[in-house]
């Protein structure tokens, strides 16, 4: 937990998620009105991309608005759960 990625040999997978911006305070469907439009985020998506890949080489990506199913196991020492 101490260490960089660089430092433990670890690799990146980027994976674009507007839904992490829906707004879930009322109602029961989530509402995304907060969230960049879309070529804004795509935009901001590939400056972190290349941000990335400049700090670390190889990055793997997602594709900014397709359909994926990203699946992961949690090998780290801990798990941070956000709150709003």
């Amino acid at each position: 937990m101490n260490l960089s990625m660089t430092q433990v040999g670890g690799q990146l997978l980027l994976v674009p998620q507007f839904t992490l911006a829906a707004d879930t305070a009322k109602g029961l469907r989530p509402g995304f009105s907060t969230a960049a439009p879309p070529e804004q985020g795509r935009r901001l998506f590939d400056v972190l991309v290349q941000a990335a890949r400049a700090e670390l080489g190889t990055v793997e990506t997602g594709l900014f608005g397709a359909h994926m199913q990203v699946s992961l196991t949690n090998d780290g020492p801990v798990t941070i759960w956000l709150e709003s």
